[in-house]
């Protein structure tokens, strides 16, 4: 367990440095207009996965109703 937890970290601390050697800036996106694509995007994936989480919401009530009618 306690190799496991350490190369974990390792692993992070690489990860982390590689995210922050990227070129370009954080203007990067907004300088050539994709930073619209970007946010449309992540909005589209977050109203999907709350539709979805809705849906599976009553799917799980109206079996939870049908079991306890069957009691």
């Amino acid at each position: 367990m306690r190799y496991k937890s350490i190369a974990l970290t390792i692993i992070g601390f690489f990860y982390a440095n590689v995210l922050m050697a990227q070129s370009g800036g954080p203007d990067f996106f907004r300088s050539i207009g994709k930073i619209y694509v970007v946010v449309a995007v992540m909005v589209a994936t977050f109203i999907g996965i709350v539709i979805f989480l809705v849906y599976l919401d009553r799917k799980i009530k109206s079996i939870e109703d049908e079991i306890s009618s069957h009691d």
